[in-house]
């Protein structure tokens, strides 16, 4: 296909543009991640339960989900660049509103507004990015829009747990004040809005199409948030809800075909490198999200380790992600793209694999190898997908299409996060029905031990106690075990699942490209 994308002269220097977008991009991937170590905390606090207390992810997910398929149109009604602006003031404004939360109602209520107002800020500056540097220097820009949304989810917990430990949870909240406040300033200087971004007198608001959005997402959400807990389709009212969500889908993608104003255009799937990125950015998102909320699980529930040190373990990740897209900004006109991609792909199969084979008496650097194997590998992945599958997209579509692509790519983040939630819990309850089958006293080993823990018992209670409290130890252990093995078995089936997607990448429309240097 021959390139139709024009090259954009921008009115600004594209690098005072990155400062502004990226401040602002960083500081709301930052929050959907530094929110989920101090959750016990701030359910303490609101004398709420740990489940009742998940709301204060899921409203935020929910909100910013509404938002981001919409920002082609409010970016038409509002102006993109004022539309932008109101977004940063909103989610700061929330911010503090959340750091001042006193109940549970009220800080899902200030989630909420953080998430409408932070929910457009990835694909608009996405698509600011993209325009403000011309063609040939697209990679690096993408290089240093991969390096804030891969980066900024490993820094999360970290900064969170810290923030948590020795301040409170209300300074993860207060911390975006005054950053928010910059990224605003910034972005009234800095950015520019060509005039196909301006606003547009004629635009009119789909309302139809937004109800259908607004309650297929927050359905959607509210069934993956509590499906597990409810047993998935064996509740009637999981059930209903599924049925609702997919029903108000069904109408959302047929009122956004036959609606002239409609909110997104379903065009840009008509072109078929930016479907196969979307694709297998999704997958790699679910992979992404579905490992990071693994890890602290993991290393919290069996290995002990506190709010900080979960969080910490994940920075072997951003250094990962660093390297990853310093090599693709440098070496991405000398190599074709889907040579990266493949390399991502397999990087990420292969740390899931290593992940997967992991004890209880594994040391650190078991943890920081694959961790920055993966951090490598998702870096690259998702900063070369993201350049390749808006090569063949015109500036005038470039928002649209970013917005599609972000919400379908928050859908599989969900997912991800959804399913690997399950695959635990449904993993352990099977290798515990396994492994009970052992403890009887025809086994050799358990009779053994079981003799051995109760005359140990026995120096501090009577028999028959000490011997409950054998067993009680010897159930324990099991139960750790089959914990254990489920963990195990699920970092090796995402493993699987990025192995998968390589085939996809045959489909692509092959790339010609000249060498240039991109640092000029």
């Amino acid at each position: 296909m021959e390139n139709t994308i024009e090259n954009n002269t921008p009115q600004i220097n594209p690098w005072l543009t990155t400062i502004a977008v990226m401040t602002a991009t960083f500081i709301f991937v930052l929050d959907g991640t530094i929110a989920n170590v101090a959750l016990p905390q701030m359910a303490g606090s609101f004398s709420s339960s740990n489940d009742e207390a998940t709301w204060i992810l899921t409203s935020y997910l929910i909100a910013s989900g509404i938002v981001v398929p919409s920002v082609d149109w409010f970016s038409k009604f509002f102006g993109r660049k004022h539309f932008f602006i109101a977004c940063i003031l909103l989610f700061t404004i929330a911010s503090l509103l959340c750091g001042m939360s006193t109940s549970l109602e009220m800080m899902i209520m200030a989630r909420i507004l953080q998430g409408l107002g932070g929910g457009a800020l990835l694909p608009v500056s996405q698509a600011i990015l993209l325009e403000a540097f011309p063609l040939e220097k697209r990679a690096l820009a993408m290089s240093i829009f991969g390096f804030g949304v891969v980066v900024a989810p490993v820094i999360g917990p970290i900064l969170g747990g810290w923030l948590t430990d020795n301040w409170s949870w209300n300074w993860i909240f207060f911390i975006n004040i005054p950053f928010g406040l910059l990224a605003a300033i910034t972005s009234k200087l800095w950015i520019y809005d060509p005039p196909y971004a301006r606003r547009q007198a004629d635009a009119k608001i789909d309302y139809i199409g937004f109800t259908f959005l607004t309650i297929w997402l927050v359905t959607f959400q509210v069934f993956l948030d509590k499906g597990n807990n409810a047993d998935w389709f064996g509740s009637e009212w999981i059930c209903w809800t599924f049925g609702i969500s997919m029903v108000a889908m069904v109408l959302f993608i047929y009122s956004q075909i036959v609606e002239k104003d409609s909110i997104i255009d379903l065009s840009v799937f008509k072109d078929r490198n930016f479907l196969l990125g979307t694709v297998i950015l999704v997958i790699a998102n679910m992979v992404l999200y579905a490992s990071t909320t693994i890890m602290p699980l993991f290393l919290q529930n069996l290995m002990g380790y506190n709010a900080f040190w979960s969080g910490y373990s994940l920075m072997p990740r951003g250094f990962g992600s660093v390297a990853a897209i310093f090599l693709y900004s440098v070496t991405n006109k000398m190599i074709d793209f889907r040579i990266f991609t493949v390399i991502g792909l397999l990087g990420l199969g292969i740390s899931g694999l290593m992940f997967g084979f992991l004890n209880l008496e594994f040391s650190m650097i078991n943890i920081i190898i694959p961790n920055v194997i993966f951090g490598f590998s998702v870096g690259l992945t998702i900063t070369v997908l993201t350049t390749a599958s808006m090569e063949t997209i015109s500036n005038e579509k470039m928002t649209n299409a970013s917005g599609v692509q972000n919400l379908i790519k928050n859908l599989g983040a969900a997912i991800g996060t959804s399913l690997v939630t399950t695959m635990v819990s449904r993993y352990s309850q099977a290798f515990q029905h396994n492994l009970v089958d052992f403890l009887h006293t025809q086994n050799s080993v358990y009779a053994e031990k079981l003799s051995s823990l109760t005359s140990y018992f026995c120096q501090y209670d009577v028999y028959a106690v000490a011997f409950q409290k054998a067993q009680g130890m010897l159930y324990n252990q099991l139960v750790q075990q089959s914990t254990l093995c489920a963990y195990m078995e699920t970092f090796r089936d995402w493993g699987v699942v990025a192995f998968v997607c390589i085939p996809l990448l045959f489909l692509y429309k092959k790339k010609f490209q000249t060498k240039i240097n991109i640092w000029k």
